[in-house]
């Protein structure tokens, strides 16, 4: 086996009133065009997403919303994410959800810095 360091930073913010926080993180890690990735029904309904978009806006923080993320994504998801980014100038995912909505971000940043497909 080769010698490797695998470097992986990752910030998982969760709980009460945690979106609150949202925007000082995007900015805090250098985000100026966020992609908010989300599945739908419970983001939508709760109000969540609203929330989130709206103390975006208020900072003015420009962003694109991705939804539709089911259980077990699929990679089309992934790839249209990945399109989006790069048509839209992303520098920033931020992902709404559960497993599945995080498993799909990671994809689509992976995505986004590869020139092969995914």
């Amino acid at each position: 086996m080769k010698d490797f360091i695998y470097y992986a930073p990752t910030e998982v913010v969760f709980g009460e009133k945690s979106e609150e926080q949202v925007a000082a993180l995007v900015k805090k890690y250098g985000g100026t065009k966020v992609l908010v990735h989300y599945g739908g029904n419970s983001a939508v309904r709760s109000g969540l997403l609203d929330k989130i978009c709206g103390l975006l806006a208020d900072s003015g923080t420009d962003f694109v919303k991705l939804g539709g993320v089911v259980p077990n994504p699929r990679l089309s998801m992934a790839r249209k994410g990945i399109e989006l980014c790069r048509c839209e100038g992303v520098d920033f995912i931020l992902a709404v959800g559960g497993g599945s909505v995080i498993d799909s971000a990671k994809c689509i940043a992976y995505g986004v810095c590869m020139d092969d497909d995914v």
